[in-house]
């Protein structure tokens, strides 16, 4: 698949207990990059977009799991699945597509340190 017809959709997760998040569309995206490449991408295109509200802009996102792939079945969780971290998040020094990224895969970016305390305990505040 060329980088010209390859979408990925990532929803940035700024608060897992209040299931407060963002989608955004990339469409374009070269697989054979690095995870670390695109996450510095996505890091600095996400204070520049102008339909984001400042909460999403200035937060700490540093890591990427895989939420769903195209033509697979999706999770019941509704900001992310709690389950197969080994497998779904993201190795920084792996490509994108040896970590299991293709054409329209969502992908879930949030801060590591709140998933780990939304995963110890997952309660919804609403």
């Amino acid at each position: 698949m060329s980088a010209e017809n390859s979408t990925v959709t990532v929803r940035l997760v700024r608060s897992f207990e209040h299931r407060n998040f963002r989608p955004l569309v990339y469409h374009g995206v070269n697989f054979d990059q690095t995870v670390k490449q695109f996450i510095t991408f996505v890091q600095k295109d996400v204070p520049s977009r102008t339909g984001l509200p400042p909460p999403f802009k200035n937060y700490k996102y540093d890591t990427m799991k895989i939420i769903h792939q195209a033509h697979k079945s999706k999770t019941g969780e509704l900001v992310v699945s709690l389950e197969d971290d080994d497998k779904l998040i993201l190795k920084e020094d792996s490509t994108l597509k040896a970590a299991g990224v293709a054409n329209e895969t969502e992908l879930a970016f949030f801060c590591e340190e709140d998933y780990r305390n939304y995963k110890a305990n997952p309660v919804s505040a609403w």
